[in-house]
């Protein structure tokens, strides 16, 4: 594939409630480092501002953020105002609340529901904006999200927020956040090979109700935050190699394949890699390719 000259446009597009997205974005959490968090080491930051930059010439204009996203010298909302800002109209940033990380890194209590006020806050003051486009409501183990849900849907009402979303959730967490007010997206660690019934179901009750899904780690897999992943299963270089393709670019189609309301959101901080994220969006599996890839083993 000829990666630089493919736009995000070749993904398609799907709303996230009325804001219209290509369904390949960029995940901001490898802007700050070459591992997620303090995992690695910080990133060069004129590489990621032009890392953004490019994305959006290439059309993506959708961001994946969080307040929560740093390196001990970097910052995703930080890089993303400086490199975007004033915005484009269509440009749509989600964000995420719950975890929480001190100064130093570590992580602490995640946040109570009388908390996601200053969570909201600070992703505001980060990125320069008087709204969030959408936040993700990411669930931390607790039983029930209704307390957590509901403290961001009066936040919605009081114009902080434009449309809500739920992460790392079951199938019972939609439906009792959806009893509480309109949930546009889901959020869920999926990927080739990644199997956990709850989270297909999820994937197929998105779909019937126009529900868009979003995975995370689709090219990590195992690696998660630290890296890419790099031990592919022989179906992936196969089908690959057929399309004169990275594995990495594989995976990206194949989860785009799962359905029209299926969102990518490959993170990088290299420009190359970047464009090879976007240019996966104009890949288009046979049945015979996605027969192969639904036998793989890998994750």
């Amino acid at each position: 594939m000829t990666s630089e000259t493919i736009t995000a446009e070749s993904a398609g597009s799907w709303t996230l409630g009325d804001l219209p997205v290509r369904r390949i974005g960029l995940g901001a959490m490898r802007l700050t480092g070459s591992a997620a968090f303090h995992l690695g080491t910080p990133s060069e930051r004129e590489r990621s501002l032009a890392v953004l930059r490019r994305a959006v010439e290439l059309g993506v204009n959708h961001i994946d953020t969080a307040a929560f996203y740093f390196s001990s010298l970097r910052s995703a909302n930080e890089l993303i105002n400086s490199a975007l800002a004033p915005y484009a109209e269509d440009l749509v940033i989600v964000t995420k609340v719950g975890p929480y990380r001190d100064w130093s890194g570590r992580w602490g209590t995640s946040a109570r529901p009388e908390d996601l006020r200053a969570h909201v806050e600070e992703n505001l003051r980060q990125l320069g904006r008087d709204h969030l486009d959408v936040v993700n409501l990411r669930r931390m183990r607790q039983d029930s999200i209704a307390e957590h849900f509901g403290a961001l849907a009066e936040l919605r009402e009081a114009g902080l927020i434009r449309h809500l979303g739920i992460s790392d959730v079951e199938p019972r967490h939609l439906a009792e956040a959806q009893a509480i007010a309109p949930v546009v997206c889901v959020q869920n660690r999926y990927g080739l090979g990644h199997d956990d019934p709850a989270t297909a179901e999820l994937l197929r009750l998105c779909g019937e109700q126009g529900i868009a899904f979003v995975p995370f780690y689709a090219i990590a897999g195992e690696a998660g935050p630290r890296a890419a992943a790099t031990d592919h299963d022989e179906a992936v270089r196969a089908v690959a190699r057929a399309h004169d393709a990275s594995p990495a670019q594989v995976r990206i189609a194949w989860t785009l394949h799962q359905g029209p309301h299926v969102l990518a959101i490959p993170g990088t901080g290299d420009p190359g890699h970047l464009a090879e994220n976007v240019a996966a969006g104009a890949l288009r599996l046979t049945e015979e390719d996605l027969a192969r890839l639904d036998g793989a083993s890998t994750v």
